[in-house]
């Protein structure tokens, strides 16, 4: 006898929109069935701990149960959630919304889905449509790096090609994108600017350093590299820079550093150049 059967699929079960969230697609049933979130979660899987563990992580027999549940395909729910996002880009993923396509949002929906990707913090694009994202909050601030459009594309491809695909070069991205975060002491400083502000990036991308100052700006440091949309340009131009440039600008950058935090670059960046002279070695014998 079975002291726990399985729960049964759902009387009614409602359709995912394209690039939605796990969720927020348990969170429009739990709406629907007029119970919290959580308990719809776990009616489903009882040992879940939370809607965002829930989005991080699934096992494959949670999968196949949340879709007999939900009348679907396990395949489907995996495209929900980031299981499959390399661990290096985790940092990368939001706990809220911070993007919206106004194209692709379904805005007309209560309560409004959630897509999957407006937690992707290396997108300044749709990736459903390719349009322009904007801030969540509803601003449309113009990004003052609009003239490193072309290198930020590049980078976003280079970070998403890494986090969805497996995909990498001589190194990762995202770890270049956390380097470049690290704090530095400028060669000038701007009067009445204080230095905490500064990070390497501004060695890379020169007029950073002008916008944070006349702005205020407040950038996030390596262990949350999620920048808002209107800076976001910036860093995966960056990050596209450095990859183009190889392991070698990684030694030149190392020279913005002092103190502490020369220290600890020196030590995450020694490993990344060996493997960076490696991987350029062994393309170039593959050309011969």
């Amino acid at each position: 006898m079975i002291e726990n059967p399985p729960p049964r699929q759902l009387p009614v079960c409602l359709p995912p929109h394209s690039d939605e969230l796990l969720s927020s697609w348990i969170s429009r049933h739990a709406a629907f069935y007029a119970v919290p979130p959580l308990v719809m979660l776990r009616h489903c899987l009882p040992e879940a701990s939370a809607l965002r563990a829930a989005d991080l992580h699934l096992s494959s027999d949670q999968e196949i149960r949340l879709a007999n549940i939900f009348g679907t395909e396990p395949a489907v729910v995996r495209r929900m959630i980031f299981t499959n996002v390399a661990q290096s880009s985790r940092r990368l993923i939001a706990t809220r919304p911070t993007q919206v396509c106004t194209s692709c949002s379904p805005g007309h929906a209560e309560p409004a889905p959630i897509l999957r990707s407006q937690l992707l913090g290396w997108r300044i694009t749709c990736a459903l449509c390719g349009n322009q994202l904007r801030d969540a909050g509803g601003r449309e601030l113009a990004s003052p790096f609009r003239q490193h459009r072309v290198a930020a594309i590049h980078g976003e491809r280079l970070l998403d090609d890494e986090a969805e695909r497996g995909i990498g070069t001589w190194t990762s991205p995202a770890d270049i994108a956390r380097l470049l975060l690290m704090r530095r002491v400028p060669t000038l400083v701007p009067r009445e600017h204080d230095l905490w502000r500064f990070r390497l990036l501004g060695a890379v991308i020169p007029d950073l350093d002008h916008v944070i100052a006349e702005r205020q700006e407040n950038l996030p440091t390596p262990a949350k590299p999620i920048l808002p949309l209107h800076l976001r340009p910036a860093l995966l131009a960056g990050v596209a820079i450095v990859e183009r440039a190889g392991p070698e600008m990684l030694r030149m950058l190392r020279g913005h550093m002092m103190g502490d935090n020369r220290v600890r670059f020196t030590d995450a960046t020694e490993n990344m150049i060996a493997r960076g002279r490696k991987w350029k070695a062994s393309s170039q014998m593959h050309l011969i």
